[in-house]
């Protein structure tokens, strides 16, 4: 009798982490700030012509939601235009002028992420 009890607790425990887990993976849970219906942020298109691209390299990038505030933020930065990729933990950032690194490393961590290089 008090085996069933303990598996019956364990089981509830199991099943509460692995909806959590599911939950977290789509980026519906507050791990981040998520959970909220909010839509993908839209394409910013920049001002003059495009001269150049930098490859950031992101760590801390868990969901969706993560990686939409990484685009936000650098999508904040005046000449520079974000796609982030979450699988591949990185952000292409189209510029329109000249951007010193450290203003787009700054802008990724006041979002709560590490940048690991940017190439």
């Amino acid at each position: 009798m008090t085996d069933m009890a303990i598996l019956f607790v364990v089981a509830v425990i199991l099943i509460f982490a692995v909806r959590g887990t599911i939950k977290h993976l789509k980026g519906e849970s507050p791990c981040c700030g998520g959970g909220s219906s909010e839509l993908p942020p839209e394409e910013k298109k920049l001002d003059g012509p495009v001269l150049g691209q930098k490859t950031l390299l992101i760590r801390g990038m868990t969901c969706e939601h993560c990686a939409n505030r990484v685009t936000k933020a650098i999508n904040k930065v005046d000449g520079a235009a974000a796609k982030v990729s979450l699988r591949r933990k990185k952000a292409v950032v189209s510029y329109d002028r000249e951007i010193e690194d450290s203003v787009l490393k700054r802008a990724v961590e006041d979002a709560g992420y590490e940048v690991a290089s940017i190439e």
